[in-house]
């Protein structure tokens, strides 16, 4: 800490999310003073109404699939009823218990947190209340939260995945209006827990930005689940009563059910907060930036869903880190949207990292791709999921990217984020050995295969 003004700082951060927070942090450790300001509650959307409460949902999911299925595993159990009540006591334990260890953490590191709504003055002032804070560097950290089409109002039985967090009973029946991550995420749940599901998603597939077999892979898995999805169908307008929604598509069709969740994507949170009148340029309410994260005012930063691109926290870290580190002038690596691990936590789970075969042929030109079925692998059998890993690489070059469907394959991504990070060949991850058994071989598996020496495949 430096002998200066109480209000004058080295790094101003506006907002406590998952960017915001990490950047602060990382300062503060570099021996910066930090100020984070923040109008909610620490830890942001992904703490409180994303990430977190969403995957804990997913795993009283998992547990009642797994009650639901016990004879197949000659375990003789059931599911009565779902309380939700209890689920969202357990939901809200987890992220009680994280919210009270981020903000020892944020104490710990004397970090100055400010609760308020924070209003950008000047590119190197931030008003709070009657207070006005002034930093060297300011970085912008206010995130996203999720959005609507036009027309679409939320209210009643329409609803958003924020309101869907914090249902005290499980629905008869839900349309999903849209077939993105959080769309195929809160289906899952929502059937899992006893409902019947209809996806409604505007493009050809569900969770278009994947690699096309894998988007392929999930509808057949929904299917089999019982959930219907529609692609190539467009949202018209809605109505609801007392007893329930009914959505109406541009082909003509109706579709009613008890809740409407709309699952259309998010916004960023940058009207009203002065950054327009502080001369940083905005773009749909994005804030553009070049690739060591720097607006076009210079001194001021943005970070994680503000800035276009990926939108999730895991990204938000990297920046929040990133940005402390080049103020700190340690000279840090861009941190590059190909790189970043991507996961759905739905059943089955997607995992991906780097190019799709498209992408990759578009970039590199001549591209190999290999599919690793989890019939083949041990442990999936064990666990009695489905699904396959796809390796792609650059025909006599490194592997640029790798594509995951099955149970538990987001717990398989570090590895693949590792060889795409570091350019790694498929003869440089053959050697490796992947204990057995584990879905971990899965990838071992491919990669041999890539290096002309399957051992349980066919190259």
């Amino acid at each position: 800490m430096t002998d200066e003004a109480p209000d004058i700082y080295d790094v101003l951060v506006l907002g406590g999310g998952s960017g915001g927070y990490a950047c602060a942090l990382r300062s503060a450790q570099l021996g910066l003073r930090v100020a984070l300001i923040e109008r909610d509650k620490l830890g942001g959307t992904c703490l409180h109404r994303g990430c977190i409460p969403t995957k804990a949902l997913l795993h009283a999911a998992e547990v009642a699939d797994t009650a639901r299925e016990g004879a197949r595993f000659g375990v003789n159990s059931s599911v009565e009823s779902i309380d939700m009540s209890a689920v969202l006591r357990y939901q809200q334990g987890v992220v009680s218990r994280l919210h009270k260890g981020l903000q020892g953490l944020i104490s710990a590191a004397t970090i100055d947190y400010v609760d308020g709504f924070g209003e950008v003055t000047s590119p190197t002032t931030v008003r709070v209340g009657d207070r006005t804070l002034t930093g060297r560097r300011l970085v912008l950290a206010t995130g996203s939260r999720a959005r609507s089409l036009p027309g679409l109002e939320i209210g009643g039985r329409v609803l958003t995945s924020d309101q869907a967090l914090g249902l005290t009973q499980v629905p008869t029946s839900v349309i999903v209006l849209g077939g993105g991550v959080i769309g195929v995420e809160f289906a899952s749940v929502f059937r899992s827990f006893g409902a019947s599901v209809t996806i409604i998603e505007a493009l050809p597939r569900l969770v278009p930005a994947e690699e096309e077999s894998i988007s392929k892979a999930l509808e057949r898995a929904f299917r089999k689940r019982g959930i219907v999805s529609r692609t190539n169908a467009r949202f018209a307008s809605v109505a609801q009563d007392d007893a329930s929604v009914t959505v109406s598509l541009e082909d003509g069709s109706t579709l009613s059910a008890d809740l409407l969740l709309v699952a259309v994507g998010r916004e960023p949170v940058s009207d009203g907060m002065g950054f327009q009148e502080a001369g940083v340029l905005t773009d749909r309410g994005f804030v553009p930036t070049d690739e060591r994260l720097r607006t076009n005012v210079p001194g001021v930063y943005a970070v994680g869903d503000l800035v276009p691109g990926l939108q999730l926290a895991h990204r938000g870290f990297a920046h929040g880190v990133f940005v402390a580190e080049d103020i700190a002038s340690l000279n840090p690596a861009p941190v590059l949207d190909r790189n970043i691990p991507k996961v759905t936590y739905c059943d089955p789970e997607i995992a991906s990292v780097g190019l799709t075969e498209a992408a990759a042929r578009a970039e590199h030109g001549e591209v190999r791709a290999y599919e690793y079925n989890l019939g083949g692998n041990g442990k999936s059998q064990i666990l009695g999921t489905s699904g396959f890993v796809s390796v792609v690489r650059v025909v006599d070059g490194p592997v640029v990217g790798i594509h995951m469907i099955g149970a538990r394959m987001g717990e398989q991504i570090g590895e693949a984020q590792l060889v795409v990070g570091w350019d790694a060949m498929p003869e440089d991850v053959a050697p490796l050995v992947h204990a057995h058994p584990t879905q971990n071989e899965a990838l071992g598996e491919a990669h041999l295969a890539l290096a002309g020496k399957p051992l349980h495949a066919h190259a």
